[in-house]
């Protein structure tokens, strides 16, 4: 798979399916520095950057930019080259775990909205890179976020990253609870 020269990839649409674009989100506070957005994903409630699928009628930054928007409500320049990647495992609807490259663009944010389209399904947080850093999970995610901001993450405070629960984790979690809640509804039952 190949970049063209607008940032969209060629290749087969199953490789290109497998590839999704973030947006690392930053500003310059004049008393905190240099700050570092995250949101926290749907299902695990995980701290992650906006991401998601590449768009046809976008280039790969532009989608990025349009994630910002549609997750975090975040308007502002975004690079036109990429800064790294990290991989992930997407639990995608079906249930099935996909191995997933994101390509990671970063955003210097010059406004919020009062408003937008994913507002009440995440939490953010403006964050110090260091926080930032060692609030996700994803090892790459990590070391990215800490490139990018030009800091050394101590060895002592680099915790080893708690791995992301896979799908079918999830589903025996969710198992388990609706064992319990049903167990103890029978055991009241005469």
């Amino acid at each position: 798979m190949t970049d063209t020269t607008d940032g969209k990839q060629a290749g087969r649409k199953s490789a290109t399916r497998r590839r999704q674009v973030a947006a690392l989100p930053w500003r310059a506070d004049p008393v905190e520095g240099l700050q570092i957005l995250l949101v926290s994903s749907r299902e695990t409630r995980r701290w992650v950057i906006p991401k998601g699928w590449p768009m046809k009628s976008k280039g790969d930054a532009q989608a990025a930019a349009q994630e910002a928007y549609e997750e975090a409500g975040l308007d502002g320049r975004i690079a036109s080259r990429r800064i790294g990647e990290y991989p992930y495992l997407k639990r995608l609807k079906s249930g099935v775990a996909r191995r997933v490259t994101v390509d990671v663009y970063p955003l210097e944010v010059t406004g919020e909205h009062a408003t937008w389209p994913e507002k009440g399904q995440r939490t953010l947080k403006w964050m110090s890179p260091v926080e930032a850093a060692l609030a996700v999970q994803e090892p790459d995610l990590r070391e990215l976020i800490a490139r990018f901001a030009k800091v050394e993450l101590p060895a002592e405070e680099r915790p080893a990253p708690a791995p992301a629960p896979t799908p079918m984790r999830v589903a025996l979690t969710r198992l388990r609870r609706r064992i319990t809640v049903l167990w103890g509804r029978r055991r009241r039952w005469p």
